[in-house]
């Protein structure tokens, strides 16, 4: 592994800070996203999905809980017990975004919300509006289901980010005295536990990161030892429910509640990364890489099991009743970025890249202000639509909706694309690496101190034409590495209109750049048939149609098609002519009193073409039926 410096500079707003690593990421004031698809997303993160995350909060009593706790506001706590955490990801969300662009009127927001949040602390530093006061249940009386190890973690994630956007350090000060509470309860001689919900791990492991207090970082060492040895209780859904079951260093592949276990695994990498655990760190890898290969759906989502929220056994992913919750999909970009950064593998990028344009764009409705939970691939029945005031029952599964009973979506969601442009770009030993594809603007230091700038251009992930400006070069040689996906078989490069080798998973140009030089990447963008591993029970006889990083669907608005009735001939290339379209036929198959024969029934066919739409647009135009794996003819 190549060793990087610790940045002293708190102020760059870096999500994720690794003391050592291949790669050095770069933050908020070093990569700006100036427009397109990511730039439009981002704008109405900020202009409605985070007042509307406040809006919500405020109504349903999550924010008055903290007020409540010393006398300002109602005398009954309200919502879930997890709620809590909702309000410190709200915060963290403000956070990057007030380091993305400064706002003094969010700035007063992030106030007024840290001075209620720590006006709710203990004077030992204990801080959860749902436990331990007159009238409530005891601290830590329910690890498997209390949550507040998991809120405490959420809040030190809030915390961190406003140090490291240069905010005020008074939420700074009540996560310390958290994490010391933290440390004395559950430290060496005190509770040997863990919480149900992971979360506490990444937190403590990035506080020690800001600090540099040891004493945190070994807390999450010795939570990470504890797990897996069934100390929680026993639970219908098993000890995996909690990633329990088995001890961090023996586990083969991520398993049961797909949150916690990725946000478990993204703990472990930090932890191995600081502590200087190199198999540890291949052994998180390998999970994942298991985890990729055998339980992840083609949008890159996770977790294919309602009942649970779970990954399910190898090769078990059905499309009706693909889970695939936001959360998750967020959990796993966090851990691929962490594991890029560590060990430099670019394959890393281009799961990031699928997870954001076919889980994280598809969450959100276009106004910001409405969101899915969980991310089927095969709508059969006609969606809904809810009112803007209508709060969704439950863990999702249905619509859009304004507001869930158990909303972590929406301030995931918010807070991820807040510090989006941290993912875009980052620093090795030879140069400057670029991971996703955007307009953006980079201005930044090399490895040996040297300034480069350089400005990025595209219509991406409509246009494979990805155009890079050098504007701003000190003498001397570096490289500009530019990812290569995986599906982009056929890209090339030109540097200055001169044709470059283009091979592996980078594109690599080394040269002494100066002010002007140009570089054009160009992806195959054309329309692509997807095939199933054949072990996918579910989706055997099935295609899947691609193009770019984008999976693409069938989709039926008001139910006109019968999508179920669809068969596609895989034989013959979709067609990208003003739309991306496939040829294929409808299948009317006769009523019979029994639906096993000797020989399948044969029904009226009706050839047509099909239009296909990018995954993320369906349901934006009403209620609709949808399919993302098609049957062949």
């Amino acid at each position: 592994m190549t060793v990087t410096a610790r940045t002293a500079d708190l102020t760059g707003g870096r999500p994720v800070v690794p003391s050592r690593g291949v790669l050095r990421p770069l933050g908020l004031s070093e990569v700006r996203i100036t427009g397109g698809f990511w730039a439009q997303r981002q704008m109405t993160n900020s202009r409605a999905t985070l007042d509307h995350g406040r809006e919500w909060m405020d109504k349903l009593g999550w924010t008055g809980n903290f007020t409540a706790e010393v006398g300002r506001g109602s005398a009954e706590r309200r919502g879930r017990e997890f709620s809590d955490s909702e309000v410190y990801k709200l915060v963290e969300a403000m956070s990057w975004e007030t380091g993305r662009q400064a706002d003094p009127a969010r700035e007063r927001e992030i106030a007024e919300l840290v001075a209620m949040i720590a006006g709710a602390q203990a004077e030992d530093g204990y801080l959860h509006t749902a436990y331990g006061r007159p009238g409530q249940r005891p601290r830590y009386g329910d690890l498997a289901w209390g949550h507040e190890l998991y809120c405490t973690g959420h809040m030190l994630q809030a915390a961190v980010a406003r140090a490291r956007v240069g905010g005020s350090d008074d939420l700074l000060a009540v996560a310390r005295r958290a994490a010391d509470h933290v440390c004395e309860e559950f430290g060496p001689g005190g509770r040997d536990a863990v919480c149900g919900h992971p979360e506490i791990e990444p937190g403590l492991v990035e506080l020690f990161r800001v600090t540099g207090e040891q004493r945190y970082l070994d807390q999450a060492a010795l939570f990470v030892a504890r797990r897996g040895r069934r100390t929680l209780p026993a639970h219908e859904f098993g000890w995996s429910y909690f990633s329990d079951d088995i001890p961090v260093r023996e586990a083969q592949v991520l398993r049961g509640h797909a949150v916690r276990a990725l946000y478990l695994a993204a703990g472990v990498v930090d932890l191995a990364v600081e502590t200087g655990d190199d198999e540890l760190l291949e052994i998180v890898a390998a999970q994942f890489d298991r985890t990729l290969a055998r339980r992840t759906y083609l949008t890159g989502g996770m977790g294919s099991r309602h009942q649970d929220e779970a990954f399910s056994d190898d090769f078990v992913l059905p499309a009706d009743r693909a889970y695939s919750e936001t959360c998750a999909g967020i959990a796993a970009i966090m851990v691929a970025w962490r594991l890029m950064l560590a060990t430099g593998r670019e394959r890393y990028a281009d799961v990031i890249e699928r997870i954001l344009f076919n889980v994280l764009a598809t969450a959100i409705g276009d106004d910001g202000r409405s969101f899915f939970y969980a991310h089927t691939l095969h709508q059969r029945s006609l969606t809904a639509v809810l009112p803007d005031d209508v709060e969704q029952l439950g863990f999702g599964g249905g619509p859009r909706a304004p507001w869930f009973e158990v909303s972590c979506c929406l301030a995931n969601t918010a807070r991820t694309l807040a510090s989006l442009s941290t993912y875009v770009a980052s620093v090795d030993a030879d140069g400057l690496r670029v991971h996703q594809f955007a307009d953006a603007d980079i201005d930044t230091t090399l490895a040996d101190g040297r300034k480069v700038g350089l400005r990025m251009r595209t219509g991406y992930p409509d246009d494979g034409t990805v155009g890079f400006e050098v504007t701003a070069a000190e003498p001397g040689p570096w490289t500009l590495a530019l990812r290569l996906p995986a599906w982009a078989a056929g890209a090339t490069v030109t540097v200055d209109g001169e044709p470059q080798p283009v091979a592996g998973e980078r594109a690599v140009v080394r040269r002494d750049f100066a002010v002007g030089d140009r570089v054009v990447l160009t992806l195959p963008m054309r329309p692509r048939f997807t095939r199933p591993d054949p072990r996918i029970d579910a989706v055997r006889g099935c295609v899947a149609v691609e193009q770019g990083p984008l999976v693409l669907c069938a989709e039926s608005e008001g139910g006109v098609l019968d999508l179920d009735s669809l068969r596609v001939d895989a034989g013959t290339d979709p067609a990208a002519d003003g739309g991306v379209t496939v040829r294929g036929l409808t299948e009317q198959l006769p009523e019979q009193p029994w639906p096993y024969t000797d020989a399948g029934p044969v029904g009226r066919r009706t050839p047509l073409d099909v239009p296909l739409v990018p995954y993320h647009r369906w349901a934006r135009g009403g209620p609709s039926t949808m399919r993302v794996w098609l049957p062949t003819t």
